[in-house]
C-alpha cells in the first residue's frame, strides 16, 4: 500500500464526508493504494456513524473509537499501530489541512529520501492570539530541539517514512514534537513544505491558550529525557556534589575563621549565630538530596526494560 492517512478528530461530523471526498479524489488522480484511518477521540456528536457510514461506502476507510476523549497523542499513536502503507500522513479534520499537498508530500519522502517532512503554514488564518504563542514556541522549539529548519512542529499536515511511525512512541501531549522524537530515534532526515492553511469552514477549535503553556513544560521533559534519561545521575549527582562542596566548603570557612580569632584572642560572635552558616547548611542538605536523587533514578534506569533499546537501521551477518 502507497499511503496511510491517518485522521485524529473529536466533534468534526460536519467535515468528515467532505475531508474523505477530497482525500479520495487527490489519490485516484494520482493512482494511489491508500488507505483512511479515522480516529475518534470519544466525540460526543455523530461524528462516528459518520465513519460508519464512510467506511460501507468505501473500502479505504478505517475506523478506532475512544470510549472517552483522551487527547490527540493517544490517537496518532493508535493510528500509527494501524497503518500499513509505506509513507504515512498525518492531517487534522477541520478541513484547514488541504489534501492536494498529499503527492508533493509523498515525492519528498519517497523520492528526496526525507525520513519526515512537516508542514509549514506560512500564511495563517488564525487570530493574533494564537499566531504570536504558536510563533514563540516554535522558535523555543527549534531551540531546544536543535532542529532549525523546522518553523511549524506542531503543524497536524505531516508525512513519514513507515519506519519512523513505528519507531516512535507518542504519548501525553508529545504529538507537538514528533519531529524530535523521530530525531531522538536516528531518523534525522527532516524535510519542510510550507502549505495552504484554510480558514475553519465548521465548527470552532478544541484547543485553548492552556496547550501553550503545556507545550513548554513537555518540551523540558523531552529535553531532560533525550539527554539524561539513561543517565540521570549525570546532571542530578554532578549538581549535588557541587551543591554540598559549596556548602561544605562555606562552613569549613565559618569555622576556620571562628577558630582563628579564638586563637588570637579576638572576640567573635557564636557560628551559629551567622546566617551564612544555615545557608551553607541547607546548601549541603539540598546537594545530598539531587545526589541521591540521581541515585535512585540511575537504579530504575538500570532496571527499565528499554535500558538497552537502541535504533539499529540494519545489519550485516556472517554466514556459517
Amino acid at each position: 500500500m502507497d499511503i496511510s492517512v491517518i485522521v485524529p478528530l473529536y466533534n468534526e461530523e460536519e467535515s468528515l464526508p467532505e475531508l474523505y471526498a477530497w482525500i479520495e479524489r487527490v489519490m485516484k488522480a494520482h493512482n494511489y493504494s491508500f488507505e483512511v484511518i479515522f480516529v475518534n477521540d470519544g466525540s460526543t456528536d455523530t461524528s462516528w456513524e459518520v465513519i460508519q457510514r464512510l467506511s460501507k461506502e468505501s473500502e479505504n476507510v478505517k475506523g478506532i473509537k475512544f470510549r472517552r476523549n483522551y487527547g490527540k497523542s493517544p490517537a496518532l499513536y493508535c493510528g500509527f499501530k494501524e497503518a500499513k502503507g509505506k509513507v504515512v500522513i498525518t492531517m487534522d479534520a477541520d478541513l484547514q489541512d488541504s489534501p492536494d499537498e498529499i503527492p508533493e508530500l509523498y515525492k519528498m519522502v519517497t523520492e528526496d529520501g526525507y525520513d519526515l517532512v512537516s508542514g509549514y503554514k506560512q500564511k495563517r488564518y488564525d487570530p493574533l492570539s494564537k499566531t504570536i504563542p504558536t510563533k514563540l514556541f516554535n522558535a523555543t522549539a527549534r531551540k531546544i530541539s536543535g532542529i532549525k529548519n523546522l518553523h511549524d512542529f506542531n503543524c497536524g499536515l505531516k508525512a513519514y517514512r513507515s519506519e519512523v511511525v513505528k519507531n516512535i512512541e507518542v504519548y501525553g501531549e508529545m504529538h507537538r514534537y514528533i519531529p524530535y522524537l523521530a530525531k531522538n530515534a536516528g531518523f534525522d532526515k527532516i524535510g519542510e513544505k510550507v502549505v495552504h492553511h484554510q480558514a475553519r469552514k465548521y465548527g470552532t477549535s478544541k484547543f485553548g491558550l492552556n496547550r501553550f503553556f503545556n507545550g513548554y513544560l513537555d518540551l523540558i521533559t523531552l529535553w531532560f529525557l533525550s539527554n539524561f534519561g539513561k543517565k540521570p545521575m549525570h546532571v542530578f549527582g554532578f549538581l549535588g556534589t557541587i551543591m554540598f562542596l559549596i556548602g561544605f566548603i562555606s562552613a569549613f570557612i565559618l569555622g576556620a575563621d571562628k577558630l582563628w580569632c579564638l586563637a588570637h584572642g579576638i572576640q567573635q560572635r557564636l557560628v551559629t549565630d551567622s546566617p551564612y552558616f544555615y545557608i551553607s547548611l541547607t546548601m549541603m542538605m539540598i546537594g545530598t538530596q539531587l545526589f541521591l536523587t540521581g541515585f535512585v533514578g540511575d537504579l530504575i534506569s538500570r532496571s527499565s526494560s528499554a535500558r538497552n533499546d537502541y535504533q539499529i537501521e540494519e545489519e550485516i551477518r556472517c554466514e556459517n
